[in-house]
């Protein structure tokens, strides 16, 4: 019995951080740039202009991404590059691209 009690523990503790990550991804701007993201390394300016997100807003949901830990930066000179730094995201972010964009015309259920 006590295996199961550590065994639900620990289902309990996972289930906390997947919805940590699932409410993370909620916001549409933060998805997008990790999908983004998912694609390789970005600067701040090149997330701009491929996702039309003015610069305070990205600023704001970059920070969001970075205190949850599921981006980490780079400095070259005055660019500041961002890539993911979460396995976990990123296998979301993978997933959520090949069932709602890897396909245009497939409909939506």
């Amino acid at each position: 019995m006590n295996d199961v009690t550590l065994e639900l523990s620990d289902m309990r503790q996972a289930a906390g951080r997947a919805c940590n990550l699932m409410k993370v991804l909620s916001n549409p701007d933060r998805l997008m740039i990790l999908c983004q993201l998912s694609q390789g390394e970005k600067r701040v300016g090149e997330l701009e202009d491929l996702l039309g997100i003015v610069q305070p807003t990205l600023s704001q949901q970059l920070t969001v991404l970075r205190d949850e830990q599921l981006v980490s930066t780079r400095r070259d000179g005055k660019n500041i590059y961002y890539s993911i730094n979460s396995a976990q995201a990123l296998a979301v972010i993978q997933t959520l691209y090949q069932q709602f964009c890897s396909d245009p015309c497939q409909p939506n259920n």
